[in-house]
């Protein structure tokens, strides 16, 4: 999934919700309904719009299914974005100088 798609579905406030919440600790679908104003049901379809983007996964403890935020991913992302910081500070740099020799 690129990195537009990926921002897309973090954009969605109940999204990064779950997201932060399953960051702290694996969480059953009925644990973070608890936690959250929505029922399980919408927490379900959330976790796997997450999953298809490769930001959450699923493990079995005993007869429960938790899901777990996938670090991996998460750090990847923030790489990326990191870099395109870094490249708009190297252009501002450059506007920056260019400003200071016409004065």
């Amino acid at each position: 999934m690129t990195m537009p798609a990926v921002l897309s579905v973090l954009a969605d406030e109940t999204r990064w919700r779950i997201l932060s919440e399953l960051g702290a600790a694996d969480l059953s679908a009925s644990a973070l309904a608890g936690r959250l104003p929505i029922s399980r049901q919408a927490i379900a379809k959330h976790i796997a719009v997450l999953a298809d983007a490769g930001l959450v996964e699923s493990v079995r403890a005993g007869r429960e299914i938790r899901y777990r935020a996938l670090g991996a991913r998460l750090s990847a992302l923030a790489n990326d974005l990191e870099a395109i910081g870094r490249r708009w500070d190297r252009r501002l740099e450059v506007i920056k100088r260019i400003a200071e020799q016409a004065d």
